[in-house]
């Protein structure tokens, strides 16, 4: 007989072995798919790892490809945390890039400083409104979040083409005549360009510390303030925490647009770290948003370790286009992604439930004469 129990205290040596087995395990299942196509594993591990951390300007690549995915994967944790399922905060991505590339182009003449907060703040405003949709209606209607905010990507990704590719807006640029026959974003001043500074060789952008200092903030609003107590009760059982008088309406809409907020910002860093215009094409081509699920299922919803999986993934995505050609599989990475993401979460069973294994029991001598 098999019997899963749930475990009342989890070890925390769990809370390591988990995730780095799951690597393992998704690493050894892409193996199989490399031979099976015809693909030595070995050698393409190592060019693989050598292209994300190895080759020059390497690792400034990853922590490009990292900044992103370090946003989603925190707009995912966040909302995890609290048992409320935010899928792909892309579309809440996408409502952040809108609306800081909006305030970037407004606030032009303005120092830069005061320019790239309002891009921030704004960014975090866009991302925050569009998830408190899916929150109100969980909260009120009791609607699921995954449909809702599932589908809020499609309407957000519409919206994103509409203003460049189908009207006048105003984030498209048509100054001219080229312009208005191929459809593109106006270039953000140079106010609205974000810094970035070299570290032994690394390049740094400023979205990337931002997304530091928005985990260090995470951490410690779930670990040391109340807010983040009755998050973690709420999450672990509603009755509980409505038996001890807790908002349960308030607390999801909070997290839900904190988490929105999160992948908000880190629509606005893609205006002003990399892109440097509203670019629908490119932002809707780069899948940030599965990529954070995997994230925050893989770093266990801890905010720092969102951080850490960011940039192995991003190293991950950055080698895949560097060595993408007819002797790479151009589908290797999504299937390392896919497979990361099954594992950690079937691995997630073994820290919160304990297997045994138990003989069934034997009949006694009076239930066999009865018989």
């Amino acid at each position: 007989m098999i019997r899963i129990e749930r475990r009342l205290r989890q070890p925390r040596w769990l809370t390591v072995v988990v995730p780095v087995g799951s690597l393992a395990i998704a690493f050894a299942a892409s193996a199989l798919v490399l031979a099976a196509t015809g693909h030595a594993p070995g050698h393409t591990f190592r060019r693989l790892f050598d292209a994300a951390f190895l080759a020059h300007g390497a690792l400034s690549s990853s922590v490009t490809s990292a900044t992103p995915l370090a946003f989603t994967g925190l707009c995912a944790a966040i909302a995890f945390r609290m048992q409320l399922f935010n899928i792909r905060g892309e579309g809440q991505l996408y409502a952040g890039a809108i609306l800081a590339a909006a305030a970037a182009l407004l606030l032009h003449s303005l120092p830069m400083a005061v320019v790239i907060a309002a891009m921030v703040l704004a960014g975090a405003a866009g991302g925050a409104a569009l998830a408190l949709i899916p929150g109100f209606l969980r909260a009120f209607l009791s609607t699921n979040e995954i449909i809702t905010s599932l589908m809020l990507n499609y309407v957000a990704a519409l919206v994103l083409n509409y203003l460049i590719f189908d009207s006048l807006s105003y984030w498209r640029d048509t100054s001219t005549p080229e312009a208005k026959v191929f459809p593109q974003g106006k270039m953000l001043p140079a106010s609205g360009t974000w810094p970035s500074w070299t570290l032994h060789g690394v390049l740094v952008p400023l979205g990337f510390l931002l997304g530091i200092a928005l985990a260090a903030l995470v951490w410690l609003l779930y670990s040391r303030t109340r807010f983040g107590f009755e998050v973690q009760v709420i999450g672990d059982s509603p009755r509980a925490a409505t038996y001890a008088g807790m908002r349960t309406r308030r607390k999801i809409l909070a997290v839900m647009a904190l988490s929105g907020a999160a992948a908000g910002i880190g629509g606005a860093s893609q205006d002003g770290d990399f892109r440097h215009l509203l670019d629908p094409r490119g932002l809707s081509q780069s899948g940030y948003g599965y990529a954070g699920i995997v994230i925050a299922a893989l770093a266990r919803y801890n905010p720092f370790a969102v951080v850490l999986i960011a940039f192995l993934l991003g190293g991950l995505q950055n080698a895949g286009y560097t060595l993408q050609g007819a002797d790479f599989p151009s589908g290797l990475v999504g299937v390392m992604q896919g497979l990361i993401l099954f594992s950690a979460l079937g691995a997630e069973l073994l820290v919160r439930y304990r297997i045994r294994f138990a003989r069934p029991r034997g009949r006694g001598p009076a239930l066999e004469a009865a018989g």
